[in-house]
């Protein structure tokens, strides 16, 4: 496809954002950019939390695993489900017990001030770090294959990026992104859809030939029981996908957000375990789809791109037929921007609600200047991050970095526990130096494991020995409560 042709399907794509935007974002206030009055349709929320869970990263990195380890990671999808669970029984009944707006409220009422703005911090920390990275890999591609030929730089890519997701968000937030998601859902699953169906007519297959010949793949394997210490071991894998969907989406603000715009408890408690059950079929559609791509490949003795992410995107725009580049744009575009919008917002909420006390402000002009002041600088501060990124040009760096944006959910498991499962009171003062302690003890242990433990390398589990290690210290800080 020529550079032409990409950017009038981008136009015409984001014009139908800024329609959504224009039509949801008519008279609404904070209330509605913050919770949508909490009238946000259960099942709308459902289907749009897909493409937000599911990153421009996700997109093409999922098909790219299939390579190397197999479908092991739907045993990591099977652990969603009890994590979902959890959240829908445990945690969105506190939330809306105390109808919170920002759900780190819930640590000040708990633990105290010091907490809950030490949680806020963690999530702004995370989330600004995680949305600019994916922003980044997508205006990089936008970069790449329109805006360079025509001699323009990567940092106005990237600010056309951010101003047009600020654009459709900037008056309904949370409200008109639960209808963008539902949107952007749709194309990400038409793009996996489509591809799948277009690499069985290249081979010739029928569906039941593609289903015989996928199941007899090797790569195709999903439970991993024989050895314990292999990082693709269902039960490490399982086990770490409960507490990875608890603390990504039931201690963050960007997904819970969402579910908090549902009319009532029982509607909120039904978008999420039909969403839970949604991610199974799409996460196999999505592991399919990468068995699919190596078997198209082998079979036109095709060369493996050097890192498997490409996979998808090399075959897509080099290979395929143009309607099915056309529908991978549209899906990478969307999965990216699904995700960074939602985040745009939820960052506003919490930098207004946890860091500024936007509730004490009584004047409703007010509330809605500093609003609209808050989401232009959270704009900003992406721009800034993707820049600097961008200016590290070093993937092993970026990648670090990204890495350590997921340590940050390790102080927030561990506040959350602590409140939840005791009733200790810890000195707050001393809450800070706890969460900020727990990554770097985390770190240590992780640099130095397989020399400690005789050879084993940690995974996703550090995340659980991240909440322990703050659960420890919050309960070392902490005294019995007063009767």
């Amino acid at each position: 496809m020529s550079a032409h042709w990409i950017l009038l399907v981008l136009l015409l794509y984001f014009g139908v954002l800024m329609l959504i935007g224009y039509l949801t974002g008519k008279q609404a206030d904070s209330y509605d950019f913050f919770v949508a009055r909490r009238q946000s349709p259960w099942y709308v929320v459902a289907f749009g939390m897909i493409g937000a869970s599911l990153s421009g990263v996700t997109f093409v990195s999922v098909p790219g695993w299939v390579g190397t380890s197999a479908f092991s990671y739907f045993q990591m999808v099977l652990g969603y489900l009890l994590g979902y669970a959890v959240i829908a029984f445990v945690l969105l009944p506190l939330y809306y017990r105390l109808n919170l707006v920002s759900i780190y409220s819930y640590l000040q009422e708990r633990i105290g001030e010091r907490a809950y703005k030490t949680g806020a911090a963690f999530f702004l920390l995370s989330r600004t770090i995680g949305a600019a990275f994916r922003l980044y890999l997508v205006a990089l591609v936008l970069h790449v294959g329109i805006f360079r030929q025509w001699g323009l730089s990567f940092g106005l890519t990237t600010l056309v990026s951010l101003l047009l997701i600020w654009l459709y968000t900037a008056r309904g937030g949370i409200k008109t992104i639960v209808w963008t998601d539902t949107l952007q859902t749709t194309f990400m699953l038409l793009a996996v859809v489509f591809t799948i169906w277009f690499i069985k007519e290249d081979l010739g297959w029928s569906w039941t030939e593609l289903s015989e010949r996928l199941s007899k793949d090797a790569r195709s394997q999903v439970f991993f029981w024989d050895d314990w210490k292999d990082g693709k071991f269902f039960w490490k894998q399982f086990i770490a996908g409960a507490f990875i969907a608890i603390v990504m989406t039931g201690l963050d603000q960007d997904m819970m957000q969402k579910n908090l715009s549902c009319r009532t408890l029982r509607d909120a408690q039904k978008n999420m375990i039909t969403f839970s059950w949604i991610l199974l079929p799409v996460n196999w559609l999505f592991l399919t789809l990468g068995l699919l791509l190596y078997v198209y490949a082998e079979t036109h003795g095709l060369p493996m791109p050097a890192k498997s992410d490409m996979l998808y995107p090399t075959l897509a725009f080099n290979h395929f037929h143009w309607t099915a580049a056309l529908f991978f744009l549209l899906g990478i575009t969307a999965a990216a921007y699904s995700s960074a919008d939602s985040a745009l917002t939820a960052l506003t909420t919490s930098f207004c609600i946890d860091i500024l006390d936007f509730e004490k402000i009584k004047d409703k002009d007010k509330q809605e200047r500093l609003r609209r002041r808050v989401h232009i600088g959270i704009t900003a501060l992406l721009w800034l991050v993707i820049m600097v990124f961008h200016r590290l040009n070093d993937e092993s760096v970026i990648s670090a970095i990204f890495k350590a944006a997921g340590y940050t959910y390790g102080p927030l498991l561990g506040m959350y526990a602590f409140g939840l499962l005791t009733r200790r009171r810890t000195n707050d003062k001393l809450v800070p130096w706890i969460a900020i302690a727990a990554p770097f003890i985390t770190w240590g242990i992780a640099e130095n494991g397989e020399r400690w433990f005789n050879g084993y390398q940690f995974g996703y589990e550090l995340l659980l020995l991240n909440g322990l290690l703050c659960f420890v210290g919050l309960w070392m800080a902490s005294r019995r409560a007063a009767v």
